[in-house]
């Protein structure tokens, strides 16, 4: 497909913040909001980008997004998410935040928790959680990943099991029909598997854009998650696969939806 400039550029944006929406773009061109979703369908059709709600998004590969592309993404369902699963989380325990903008969600909506202990490889969550002064934190060690503050590695992976937690909170990269977790990166996959069995409660929060979504290495399978949090409700079959499982489902809408 040869693009128009408008759809050239339509793409540089939705790669650089991870999300375009109709109404942006129509007033951005001063082109009407018909045009726009004809150019997002063309778009689409020739496997450049995914619709979604009001909008498009980047098609997803093998490659993950950068970060900043990704905190942009669905920004207001990973808010919803956080907030739902901040209120399942009470004062006076001690848990973990791993890698992801979903985790930081979390973080974000835990700064009026009162005597908590949060662990964490994620310099991000750190930064968040010092606003509180219930909290004490508390980071791992490891190579640092400039790209998105994370620490990972083998000095990450037993710094955590040095915990016993009340509760895990961890993101994932893509989520497939079977109910596994997936990532892009085997070290962060290490950790994450650290994080899950040094832990009384697991929550995974993700928002829709991680179902069906591509991604090499295995961290675990929804079977071995207490309770996931996500903006939209599960596709049926994984919806049943949870029920049977015994993993709670808790559907977050924002309000963009």
């Amino acid at each position: 497909m040869a693009l128009s400039i408008r759809q050239n550029e339509i793409l540089e944006l939705a790669r650089a913040e991870g999300r375009v929406l109709v109404d942006n773009l129509a007033h951005r061109f001063d082109v009407t909001l018909q045009t726009i979703r004809r150019d997002l369908g063309e778009m689409a059709e020739a496997g450049l980008l995914d619709r979604v709600h009001g909008g498009a998004v980047p098609r997803a590969g093998t490659v993950n997004l950068g970060y900043e592309a990704r905190r942009r993404m669905n920004a207001e369902a990973k808010a919803a998410i956080g907030a739902a699963c901040a209120a399942m989380i009470p004062d006076n325990c001690s848990l973990i935040l791993n890698l992801g903008t979903t985790t930081e969600a979390v973080a974000q909506a835990l700064i009026h928790h009162s005597n908590i202990t949060v662990v964490t490889n994620n310099i991000n969550v750190a930064n968040i959680m010092l606003a509180n002064p219930g909290c004490e934190i508390m980071v791992a060690g490891g190579a640092l990943r400039r790209s998105d503050g994370g620490l990972v590695g083998e000095l990450t992976t037993q710094f955590f099991e040095q915990f016993k937690v009340d509760y895990a909170v961890i993101g994932t990269s893509a989520l497939d029909h079977d109910g596994d977790l997936l990532d892009f990166d085997l070290a962060e996959v290490r950790v994450s598997r650290a994080i899950l069995r040094q832990s009384r409660h697991a929550f995974l929060v993700t928002d829709h854009s991680k179902l069906d979504r591509p991604a090499p290495a295995r961290i675990a399978s929804l079977s071995e998650i207490d309770t996931i949090f996500i903006d939209q409700p599960l596709p049926e079959n994984l919806a049943q696969r949870c029920a049977e499982w015994g993993t709670q489902v808790q559907v977050c809408p924002s309000s963009a939806d």
